[in-house]
């Protein structure tokens, strides 16, 4: 993982609530243990016809998605099934963030071990999102907050080892390596 310190892009608008997992990447892809290629499959059903072909009318088939990095959703994002291959999906496609008013607890913890940085704001902030689709916005982990263009900046919550992870670009795993000289040391002068 990169270590992340702010994210700064345009915003991609999908308005739906209860966008759950199957929803943003459908089951008959999870075939792979690997997160590389998964971003074509994500919200499959949604971007794709019968054929295989783009949908013109789904945002992420428009010019105006192209780049962007900052994902913002309608209420209760990443509901339903635990599957780590969804923010796997949406970091393939090149989001590196969502916004919501709520993101799913399993999704969000996903998305954090992942490096899919999980925003929630408060209802005015998400409605004015929801209202400006493309809005440059920047998403700052040091201050956990999030500049507007409006000059408004909205403080959003994060548990403070997430927060270290992700500016760390360090999982669990990672973190734990990164202490082994010490955690050798501890079983070697308490050893049964």
């Amino acid at each position: 993982m990169e270590p992340i310190r702010s994210i700064e892009s345009r915003t991609v608008v999908v308005p739906f609530t209860n966008i759950d997992t199957d929803q943003i990447i459908p089951a008959r892809f999870l075939t792979t243990t690997t997160k590389e290629g998964l971003g074509k499959y994500a919200f499959a059903d949604w971007r794709y016809d019968a054929s295989g072909a783009p949908k013109a009318d789904f945002v992420l088939n428009t010019p105006e998605a192209q780049g962007c990095s900052i994902l913002v959703a309608g209420r209760n994002f990443g509901c339903g099934s635990s599957r780590e291959h969804a923010p796997w999906a949406l970091l393939d496609y090149g989001f590196r963030a969502v916004i919501s008013t709520e993101i799913a607890d399993i999704f969000r913890t996903n998305s954090l071990k992942n490096g899919l940085v999980p925003v929630v704001i408060d209802e005015d902030t998400h409605r004015w999102l929801m209202e400006n689709p493309g809005a440059q916005v920047r998403i700052d982990l040091e201050t956990t907050t999030l500049h507007l263009p409006t000059g408004a900046a909205v403080r959003f919550p994060m548990e403070a080892f997430a927060r270290y992870c992700l500016m760390n670009g360090v999982d669990e795993l990672g973190f734990l390596l990164q202490h082994s000289e010490a955690i050798d040391r501890y079983e070697q002068a308490h050893q049964a």
